[in-house]
């Protein structure tokens, strides 16, 4: 595969819609259905669904005479590559630091905090 550089606000959009759908699929019309008002216009979503193809974020292919698109990269794959060079450029590569940070910075919930000792613990047995 192909360098899969970071989405654009708009980009993310139309993959947040596709990976929420059934099958992470759909045509054109119907990820329009999908969005809030205001809604683009169709020829607006195209196009976009055309720059994220050539990206490789997206697959088309012709069903029943229209275009049908299909995510090419789940939500996770993305989030890693989403979040390497925020850890690389802001904390220095340490993931420490990073977790550190958001931990300090979002306050998490006393039943979050259980929660992340639990997957620490779990991660620790493996």
């Amino acid at each position: 595969m192909r360098e899969i550089k970071q989405l654009t606000r708009s980009e993310f959009q139309v993959m947040s819609i596709l990976w929420n759908l059934p099958e992470q699929s759909a045509f054109t019309g119907e990820i329009l259905e999908k969005y809030e008002n205001p809604k683009p216009a169709y020829t607006t979503l195209a196009t976009f669904l055309k720059i994220l193809t050539n990206k490789g974020f997206v697959r088309c292919r012709k069903k029943q005479s229209k275009l049908h698109f299909k995510a090419a990269i789940s939500e996770m794959e993305y989030a890693k590559i989403y979040f390497a060079p925020a850890k690389d450029v802001f904390f220095k590569g340490s993931f420490i630091e990073m977790m550190r940070f958001i931990l300090q910075n979002e306050q998490p919930a006393q039943k979050e905090i259980d929660e992340l000792r639990t997957l620490l613990d779990e991660i620790q047995k493996k």
